[in-house]
């Protein structure tokens, strides 16, 4: 698979600890680290979907705009903006 390098930002006690799983032989390096991170939220993303479609189905259609702001408050990631998002609920 291709890869492509960037550059991120993350708090120096996160890349401290990152460093020291390296060290000790329990990650291959900090870029393999972040790479298995970044996939298991992506995973975890995917998840919340499926039980949301799944949800939606058993409960009678899409979310009112009120509970689209409600969810978006809830489950914005850290660093992003909180509040309700354009488009059509799932």
């Amino acid at each position: 698979m291709a890869t492509s390098k960037i550059a991120i930002k993350l708090q120096d006690d996160q890349v401290e600890e990152i460093r020291a799983l390296v060290a000790a032989g329990k990650a291959a390096s900090v870029s393999a680290f972040v790479q298995h991170a970044v996939g298991v939220a992506l995973f975890d993303a995917a998840d919340w979907k499926e039980m949301l479609e799944e949800a939606l189905q058993q409960t009678g259609g899409p979310l009112t705009k009120k509970e689209r702001a409600w969810a978006d408050t809830l489950l914005s990631p850290v660093g992003q903006k909180k509040g309700p998002r354009k488009g059509k609920a799932a």
